[in-house]
């Protein structure tokens, strides 16, 4: 039980500290985990995968439609 105790005191302590700007100062946000937000990502050409998957669908679902323009 002390254990469970612990834990749950660390991980709370570790919430805390990872938010203390956050929480202390206005204005204040996280920063952003999204892929495209990084500019070293960017300049590697490294994109979300959830995005290059939307636009090749697009671009698959053109081709579907107008095969015409794949002749």
């Amino acid at each position: 039980m002390k254990l469970i105790i612990l834990a749950v005191i660390l991980l709370f302590l570790a919430v805390v500290m990872l938010g203390i700007k956050v929480l202390f100062v206005k204005g204040a946000k996280f920063p952003s985990g999204h892929i495209s937000d990084s500019e070293a990502m960017r300049s590697r050409g490294i994109g979300c995968a959830a995005h290059s998957n939307k636009e090749r669908n697009i671009n698959i679902n053109n081709l579907r439609r107008n095969p015409e323009i794949n002749s």
